[in-house]
């Protein structure tokens, strides 16, 4: 048991929409990434997604809403629920969700596709 540096750990890598693995709990990986530009529509069949915004904002665009998040914000995207984030500026967030989730869900895999990096 060590703390993890979250700016130390953002410093680390520069690509977007590319998780990393900071730790696991419960089944549960912990991840941090930085948006920016537009993800491609999505759902996680059996996985809720917490988006905690640690840096900058972004738009979690569903089909019947967008929701604006803001450094200090989170939000929880239900299990089967469609969304894509978009990012026009790079913001930086907190991800959990179950280990091994592909952060692309269901749609095609892509360069994108990633069950996310360890650190």
């Amino acid at each position: 048991m060590k703390p993890i540096d979250l700016k130390t750990a953002l410093a680390s890598f520069t690509e977007h929409f590319s998780p990393r693995v900071l730790t696991a709990l419960n089944g549960q990986h912990v991840k941090v990434a930085k948006l920016k530009g537009t993800f491609p529509w999505h759902a996680h069949a059996d996985a809720d997604e917490l988006f905690l915004v640690l840096e900058g904002s972004f738009v979690l665009v569903f089909r019947d809403r967008e929701v604006t998040l803001d450094a200090g914000q989170m939000i929880v995207v239900p299990a089967g629920v469609e969304h894509r984030p978009v990012a026009e500026h790079e913001c930086a967030v907190l991800l959990f969700e179950p280990a091994g989730t592909l952060n692309t869900g269901d749609a095609p895999e892509s360069k994108l596709t990633t069950p996310g990096e360890s650190l």
